[in-house]
């Protein structure tokens, strides 16, 4: 696994704290973790994971609070459009493509700070 910048915002670090979280709740729930962060000239997926036989591509969001809307408000048709099209160009790389699907990942905070999954949206789009 690639060496974490150490220049990061404050808003990267949680970010990246996000991605960790939502990533080890989906492994304990059986999904096998295939690429993190993978980045495109059309945009980045957060993290890509198998399903049996379904590549997963996860969308995570994480929002402090639920002021316009929280986490899942901030997928908008337009973000969802940007996931797909870095979806086909990761696909582009396979030859038979597999069964695939998007799911989103909303994460918060706890009464104690701690970061929690507020929901898990398999199949949002």
């Amino acid at each position: 696994m690639p060496a974490k910048p150490t220049n990061l915002t404050a808003k990267q670090i949680i970010g990246q704290k996000a991605e960790d979280a939502a990533a080890a709740m989906l492994q304990q729930q059986g999904l096998v973790l295939i690429e993190r962060n993978f980045s495109c000239k059309t945009g980045e997926l957060d993290l890509i994971f198998k399903d049996q036989e379904t590549l997963v591509f996860v969308e995570v969001r994480f929002r402090k609070n639920q002021l316009f809307g929280g986490a899942l408000a901030s997928v908008t048709p337009a973000k969802q459009q940007k996931l797909q099209r870095a979806a086909n160009f990761y696909l582009s790389r396979w030859q038979n493509q597999p069964a695939c699907r998007f799911d989103v990942v909303a994460m918060t905070l706890d009464t104690n700070q701690q970061l929690i999954c507020e929901n898990w949206i398999k199949n949002a789009f």
